[in-house]
């Protein structure tokens, strides 16, 4: 009267099945009703199987997606740029002042010296923070296609412009932009990105309908701004609008504490990312402090991903150094070497000065100090220092 079947998967127990049997006129097998019963149990278990399975994947991706929000923060935090130096922990202090602001940002330095990273630090630390961050470099892109990629375009406004498509100022919201390289802006469009910041408003290319912008701007450049207004090719008063911040990142020949600090980092990242456990020399490290790194983070980043990559034992050496800084080392070993040789080679040639005159007078010293233009203490101090004896008394 009873029957029961478990709802199973593979060997995974999911729940169990049964029925009341009803007993009428017509006898059916009890091996048929459970033969039944075990078919529908199966199909229950893989609907069950397949919701617990959608179910674990949509936790999972939210799960993940929290995480990657606060990865992301947390990545571009001030406390995760690296540097340790005076100059740096300046660095550190104007993004602390200025990060909660709504002033605009514009980023001095060399290439390479991390001026994205300290972009996007500010914005992870303002109140955008939950807005977008939309990066553009002003020198990647030909300057016909500049305006189009900054405001957008409507259908139909130039040949080949098949649809609406939104610019950078529009994604961005009221998050943050951060156009880097200014100083390559085109004159031509300077006065909209002016608009921009004064008015918080544009048109999209072959529109008419403004729209407006509250978004924060982040310049960045490596040029010389200052010279590029006083020869007319940066006008002067986005120059202003621009610098209401301006924050200096130094580059890295002058905070050198930091490259042990950069190289440690860097090596840990790229072992991980290569599986390997490569470790840096003293000597490389000696290099690599002397250095004088035009590239600045950027290029000791890409030095150090490239050893590790190429190293074929488990310690970075010498040899594993690329060409320029083999170069750079010896031509500064052989520096080192003249510089300490030197002084022992004007001391060679003063001894054999003081023994050539003394020998012309007889040994007489004081008279040997006045052709040498020193007195007979200077000369005695002298023949004592280099231990001058005549021939028949030295041993």
């Amino acid at each position: 009267a009873f029957l029961c079947v478990p709802i199973k998967f593979k060997n995974e127990i999911l729940g169990v099945l049964s029925v009341d049997r009803l007993f009428g006129s017509k006898t059916i097998s009890f091996e048929e009703d459970l033969r039944l019963l075990k078919i529908i149990a199966s199909l229950i278990a893989q609907f069950v199987k397949l919701h617990m399975e959608v179910e674990k994947e949509r936790e999972a991706f939210l799960e993940e997606k929290e995480d990657l929000k606060q990865q992301l923060k947390a990545k571009y935090k001030v406390e995760n740029i690296i540097g340790q130096s005076d100059r740096m922990q300046e660095v550190f202090e104007a993004i602390h002042r200025v990060a909660p602001s709504k002033a605009n940002v514009l980023l001095r330095g060399e290439s390479g010296t991390g001026k994205e990273l300290v972009a996007k630090a500010i914005h992870y630390m303002s109140q955008r923070a939950k807005c977008p961050f939309i990066k553009f470099n002003c020198a990647s892109i030909p300057e016909g296609l500049l305006e189009s990629e900054l405001f957008g375009h409507e259908k139909g406004a130039f040949t080949g412009a098949m649809s609406m498509r939104k610019g950078r100022f529009e994604l961005a919201g009221n998050g943050t932009i951060f156009l880097d390289e200014i100083g390559d802006l085109p004159l031509a469009l300077q006065p909209k990105i002016l608009r921009v910041l004064q008015e918080k408003e544009f048109e999209r290319v072959g529109g008419e309908r403004t729209i407006k912008a509250d978004v924060r701007l982040i310049a960045a450049t490596s040029r010389d701004l200052e010279g590029f207004v006083a020869d007319g090719k940066f006008r002067e008063d986005l120059y202003y609008r621009l610098n209401v911040v301006p924050v200096f990142l130094p580059p890295l020949w002058e905070r050198k504490e930091d490259i042990p600090l950069l190289a440690e980092f860097f090596l840990k990242k790229y072992n991980k990312e290569n599986q390997r456990s490569i470790s840096i020399s003293p000597e490389v490290l000696n290099v690599f402090m002397n250095y004088e790194w035009p590239g600045n983070v950027r290029e000791i980043e890409n030095t150090i991903e490239r050893m590790v990559v190429m190293s074929a034992g488990k310690v970075i050496t010498m040899s594993d150094l690329p060409l320029n800084m083999k170069d750079q080392s010896i031509r500064s070993r052989y520096a080192a070497q003249i510089k300490d040789a030197l002084p022992s080679a004007i001391e060679d040639i003063e001894k054999t000065r003081i023994l050539d005159v003394l020998q012309r007078t007889g040994w007489v010293q004081a008279k040997a100090a006045r052709l040498l233009g020193i007195t007979p203490r200077q000369i005695g101090y002298k023949i004592a220092k280099y231990n001058i004896q005549p021939a028949g008394e030295r041993s």
